[in-house]
């Protein structure tokens, strides 16, 4: 008889029941510090993993590098395709390898690089993310979509996704980024006052926002891309946008 139950004679019935929820207990507390160990261990392995890959979709393409141009170590590919080729292969990996929500991030990534490879089935996968897929990447996938609408001259339904964006409350893609492609197509299918409408909006609201101090905000270069858009396709409205920021109060 071992000592657990020796301690489990001594206490009788009810004792050795509380004994054994005891030990339950203490084994349950010990797989879930083992679980949190793993995951924790896996979720890094996993941020990693997701992150060689984003290094392989950004490399530098450097056809024939000159001697001495390129860091040591540095990835680089001869050209696009090998590189977007590679960055899928990768984030194919991830997708496969771990769990959400990684795997949704991989996947994302994954369709964004087979775009320029298979751009049926890389739209296909987009598709299918924007329909199914945390907040964060549904609002990715119909970004990402609504940009190769617009490249392929499908002005309607690229405008439908950005205005979609546009009116969500969580901005994971910033407004006044959809707002300026929105504009961008409007100003193509020869909609000016609409264009202009949008493009003013946007700058007037960043111009009149004030920080916690009451103090302007400084514009973003998005706002300022804006501000130059409006200027040359309407410099009449562009001359009733509210002033500046003065420079003191931007970042140095």
């Amino acid at each position: 008889m071992n000592a657990f139950d020796r301690l489990g004679n001594q206490l009788e019935g009810r004792g050795r029941t509380i004994l054994y929820g005891l030990a339950a207990v203490v084994a349950l507390t010990a797989l879930a510090g083992l679980w949190s160990w793993w995951s924790g261990q896996r979720a890094d392995e996993a941020r990693r993993a997701l992150g060689h890959a984003i290094e392989i979709a950004e490399a530098r393409v450097e056809p024939s590098p000159a001697s001495g141009t390129t860091v040591p170590g540095a990835i680089t590919f001869p050209t696009e395709r090998e590189r977007a080729q590679k960055a899928f292969e990768e984030f194919q990996n991830v997708a496969a390898k771990y769990p959400d929500p990684y795997r949704e991030k991989a996947r994302y990534f994954a369709a964004v690089n087979l775009l320029p490879l298979d751009r049926n089935r890389g739209l296909s996968e987009l598709e299918a993310l924007a329909k199914n897929a945390g907040t964060e990447t549904v609002s990715w996938a119909k970004f990402a979509l609504a940009q190769a609408r617009e490249a392929d001259g499908q002005y309607d339904q690229a405008s439908a996704l950005y205005s979609e964006l546009a009116k969500q409350s969580d901005e994971f893609v910033p407004h006044d980024t959809v707002n300026l492609r929105l504009a961008a197509i409007y100003e193509r299918q020869g909609k000016k006052n609409e264009a202009a409408d949008i493009i003013f909006q946007i700058v007037e609201s960043a111009r009149k926002a004030k920080d916690q101090n009451g103090k302007p905000l400084p514009e973003s270069p998005t706002v300022r891309e804006a501000a130059q858009k409006l200027q040359s396709l309407d410099p009449a409205r562009s001359a009733q946008l509210p002033p500046e920021p003065p420079a003191s109060n931007l970042p140095f």
